[in-house]
């Protein structure tokens, strides 16, 4: 179980540089991040694996560091911020959720399992510290909301940018690969099938971090809406990851995504 550490704000606010939007700019964007799995076990859920056989794979994509935290803070604001470990820790309010409701960008992240008691204080199997929106800030933003709001903005095609988190048994944190795989068969075709993605989306399907057996090289299946599977060896990580999503939404990249290499390989034309 998590410790939380609550700290008080940091004082020094890293502005993020400005780098230009990448060509499909127009596009929605999805992210899902399942847990702590390297790929060959992660490929044994058949729907994973079938997914993989037939969608966008980054065969060379690795997480950043152990353990989960500073994974996910990497995810969204291109930076651990010096975080080793999988406490809450209060930081600048520098991080993708606060460039897009900026530049104005409809945006939500759906939290399995989030509950009335709030983004810090919701019980298991919601897991603070696999909602990474919560630490910038010093709080969640409006943004944050429980899962079972997805599927009607999936239907009116609400948001530009959607992230999805499960809860710790639904990730594989805390229970089988085989039980993952169930809940992506659930949640990914209501995705697929959905007025946001077939009109102009990308699915991104990865997880924090491996089991320490690999590397820290993890799956990556990048899905399009024109159904075309593509594989790319580039050495790819978390921070391409960010950046591919700010160029795709048309924001600058922040910390480490300046430097990084976005995925265009794998989004088609």
């Amino acid at each position: 179980m998590i410790k939380w550490l609550y700290l008080g704000p940091v004082a020094v606010l890293v502005l993020g540089a400005c780098s230009g939007p990448g060509p499909a700019a127009s596009r929605n964007v999805f992210v899902v991040v399942m847990e702590n799995q390297a790929p060959a076990a992660a490929l044994q859920g058949p729907f994973m694996a079938s997914l993989a056989a037939h969608h966008g794979v980054a065969t060379d994509y690795h997480a950043i560091t152990h353990p989960s935290v500073p994974n996910y803070l990497a995810m969204v604001s291109g930076q651990t911020w010096g975080v080793t470990d999988d406490s809450y820790h209060a930081l600048p309010p520098d991080d993708l959720g606060h460039q897009l409701t900026s530049a104005g960008v409809p945006w939500r992240a759906y939290m399995e399992g989030l509950g009335p008691q709030g983004c810090l204080d919701s019980p298991l199997p919601y897991d603070p510290g696999h909602n990474p929106f919560a630490f910038f800030g010093g709080g969640c933003p409006p943004n944050v909301v429980p899962l079972t709001e997805l599927q009607a903005d999936l239907d009116q095609g609400a948001m530009r940018f959607y992230w999805i988190t499960p809860d710790r048994c639904h990730d594989t944190h805390d229970c089988s690969v085989a039980q993952g795989d169930a809940w992506l068969q659930q949640t990914v075709p209501s995705i697929l099938s959905s007025k946001a993605f077939t009109s102009g989306g990308v699915l991104f399907l990865t997880y924090d971090e491996d089991d320490g057996s690999a590397g820290n090289r993890v799956v990556m299946v990048v899905i399009t809406n024109d159904g075309v599977h593509r594989t790319s060896a580039v050495d790819y990580n978390h921070y391409s990851l960010l950046a591919t999503i700010e160029d795709l939404m048309g924001v600058g990249r922040l910390a480490n995504a300046q430097d990084a290499t976005p995925m265009t390989d794998l989004l088609g034309p």
